[in-house]
């Protein structure tokens, strides 16, 4: 027996080799495993995506379902309100018929106003004014970045430009203890390039009120009637959104002198502008709506814009003279490193400009600068501008009149 045991040892290395290979075989198992649960986690956290995704969309259908089995609303317009009662207009058929007022809605029902209504006519809703979709998007929503500080020699101008319109609206009881009434437009007219448009710009920065802004030739429609009506909608905007101001850019492309000759178009402008008259001087009052118009053509507009009444205040705005270009250079120029630039000369060569070719030049100045990656504008790159920009000008102008 002894023999037999002898001849069939176990060696503890080959134990050793077997152990450490299940071990092995156990961890590499392990890691296996592992990386089935970590993709587990993620098939599982991307289902859970989906799932909400598809929530999402039950809701939404859900929503669309609820409305679809909802009655359709009607319109109807109130024309008479009798206590708690309202006597209603239905759009379309023009029946009238009376129904109760609900109480959350009896501060906003008036005379007037569209209302929509249920079936049995109960009252659900009231709705804004009808007013063309164009007129609403005239309402300035976010304010140009121009103050009064950046308009060069026109002190005098902008000063007249507060008295009509910002004083009124920031301290009217200094014009209810003097006993008058504020003036309630302005006209500014002048050669183009000289900052009408700019003064404007700075009224809609600093004026805490609604700011309307139009072009006159958005005025003019192709369709019979839709000039005045567009017009008679935008002074409805500003009336409800009141304290407002309305400025009219390029007035004389609608309020020329009126003539006929014979064609539909002209005909049109006429009562487009027959309209304006009536908005800014007519019947109804305009409330407290302030008017800013810019033209380049006084001479054209029709006399019965220029009375008193419609524009209190007519402002020229002139090229500006020698203090008025230096202001312009040390605005324009204010950030701009320069080097042995004197604007005393730069005034005196540039005699005869406006404001927008001023700043024309500065900015050619500067470009001469970028072209030859320098630091800082001299003296040399503004006349380098002002050859470019005004003498070959000049000369091409010349050119083409004797060609």
């Amino acid at each position: 027996m002894a023999d037999a045991i002898a001849t069939t040892p176990v060696s503890s290395g080959a134990i050793k080799k077997d152990a450490e290979a299940e071990i092995k075989e156990l961890q590499e198992t392990v890691e296996s495993l592992k990386n089935q649960v970590k993709e587990l986690h993620s098939r599982l956290f991307e289902a859970a995506v989906l799932n909400n995704k598809y929530v999402q969309t039950v809701q939404e259908f859900q929503k669309q379902m609820e409305q679809l089995k909802k009655p359709p609303l009607f319109i109807c317009s109130i024309v008479e309100v009798l206590g708690d009662m309202a006597l209603l207009r239905q759009h379309g058929s023009n029946q009238e018929v009376v129904t109760n007022i609900p109480p959350e809605l009896a501060s906003e029902v008036e005379a007037g106003a569209r209302v929509a209504v249920t079936g049995n006519l109960a009252i659900v809703k009231v709705l804004s004014r009808s007013v063309d979709v164009r007129a609403r998007v005239m309402e300035l929503i976010e304010a140009p970045d121009v103050d009064y500080n950046m308009i060069g020699g026109l002190q005098k101008q902008i000063e007249e430009v507060i008295e009509t319109l910002e004083l009124p609206l920031t301290n009217p009881e200094l014009f209810s203890e003097v006993g008058i009434e504020p003036p309630h437009g302005i006209l500014l007219y002048g050669p183009p390039g000289n900052g009408k448009t700019l003064i404007a710009k700075a009224v809609a920065h600093r004026a805490k009120a609604t700011f309307i802004r139009m072009s006159g030739s958005e005025l003019v429609q192709k369709y019979i009637g839709e000039g005045a009506r567009l017009v008679r909608d935008v002074f409805n905007i500003a009336r409800e959104k009141a304290p407002s101001i309305v400025f009219i850019d390029e007035l004389d492309a609608v309020g020329s002198r009126r003539t006929y000759d014979g064609s539909t178009g002209s005909s049109e402008v006429n009562r487009t502008m027959v309209q304006l008259l009536a908005e800014l001087d007519g019947f109804e009052t305009r409330g407290d709506v302030r008017i800013v118009a810019a033209t380049n053509r006084i001479d054209l507009l029709d006399p019965a814009l220029l009375r008193p009444g419609r524009f209190d205040r007519i402002i020229e705005i002139p090229s500006p003279d020698a203090n008025g270009r230096k202001e312009i250079f040390m605005i324009h120029t204010r950030n701009m490193k320069l080097e042995n630039v004197d604007l005393e000369e730069l005034t005196k060569i540039t005699e005869g400009l406006s404001g927008a070719e001023l700043k024309a030049v500065v900015t050619e100045a500067g470009m001469f600068v970028i072209r030859r990656r320098g630091k800082a504008v001299t003296m040399a790159d503004f006349k380098d501008a002002y050859d470019k920009i005004i003498v070959k000008e000049t000369k091409a102008e010349v050119g083409g009149m004797f060609a």
